[in-house]
């Protein structure tokens, strides 16, 4: 089966799921009814040649796919405010300096925050803390290698963490929904809930095995690439940053489409942790996942034109 070219994330009790340019957020609401919303999603890429320059695509994807999240994590949140929250004062700056733009400027600078947040914790504290081993007379591989290790171990203790929280357990179940939900129409099957029960909850194109790729891409480069100064050496982890989500991308788009056995074995480590960051839905998830996917993609159409291409195939001894 072809890649669908759907992709999306779980939010607060539903799933987002975007279809080109297109996205919708489907959210159970308290009274058990689902609300969709669909929408047309603006890139922060405007001219469209640079979607096709491998490596440079992928850091502008991920920036979109941070500022989407964001926007359907919001949305999804306000049916759960249990009251009304009076602006504060700086609310009322934000709105009366930038106005209708007030929300743009906040999301910007809350996804701006949140990276800045993940290089602190994933990037430079594994650097700060494997350079005290530097009074061990380690070699700089070695030294390395062990930062590499501790970036490895705090991402994979992070996700651990996390996963006992109750909230986020219900966030996983909805995650685990809209891989089902993908893997169920990239198989060929009727999405129905009988269906997307029984399909995996695992996909190649996750954003977990994104984020671990990320880690052990950087592994890779820190090994080798080295400088003496230690205020360039966390300068060359901050720049290096774009680089290696870029490549980090390429590696995912290549994975969800290819059967290569090497791109299998190498997609494996991020199948199996997607067993931290996805749960078996109940049937009342899958059914907000399978609104959220029919609201921006004709799943029909698709079944029927990947049928029709593999009957034309000529059959071969």
């Amino acid at each position: 089966m072809k890649p669908s070219g759907i992709g999306g994330q779980a939010v607060m009790e539903g799933v987002m799921m975007k279809n080109a340019d297109k996205y919708a957020v489907a959210v159970r609401k308290a009274d058990q009814t689902i609300e969709v919303s669909t929408n047309e999603f603006q890139s922060i890429i405007k001219n469209k040649n640079i979607s096709k320059i491998p490596i440079v695509r992928g850091v502008f994807n991920f920036i979109d796919s941070m500022v989407l999240g964001m926007k359907s994590l919001t949305f999804s949140a306000s049916f759960f405010e249990e009251e009304e929250v009076k602006p504060s004062k700086a609310d009322k700056l934000i709105e009366k300096i930038f106005k209708d733009k007030a929300e743009k400027f906040v999301m910007s600078l809350t996804v701006c925050f949140s990276i800045v947040i993940a290089v602190a914790l994933f990037m430079l504290l594994p650097y700060y803390i494997s350079s005290l081993f530097k009074n061990m007379f380690l070699s700089d591989m070695a030294i390395a290698a062990i930062e590499g290790v501790l970036r490895l171990v705090i991402f994979m203790g992070y996700i651990f963490l996390i996963s006992f929280m109750k909230d986020i357990q219900r966030v996983f179940m909805y995650h685990g929904a809209e891989h089902k939900c993908i893997n169920c129409i990239e198989h060929g099957l009727e999405l129905n809930v009988e269906n997307v029960r029984k399909s995996s909850k695992q996909h190649k194109r996750c954003g977990t095995s994104f984020l671990l790729i990320v880690i052990v891409i950087s592994i890779i480069f820190f090994l080798f690439i080295r400088v003496d100064s230690p205020v360039l050496r966390v300068l060359v982890r901050i720049l290096l940053i774009p680089v290696i989500a870029g490549v980090s991308y390429e590696f995912i788009r290549l994975a969800g489409r290819s059967e290569n056995k090497i791109i299998e074995v190498l997609s494996k480590p991020g199948l199996w942790l997607q067993n931290l960051t996805t749960r078996e839905p109940d049937d009342d998830m899958i059914e907000v996942a399978i609104a959220s996917v029919e609201a921006v993609f004709d799943w029909r159409a698709y079944i029927e034109d990947d049928t029709k291409e593999k009957n034309a195939q000529p059959i071969t001894e």
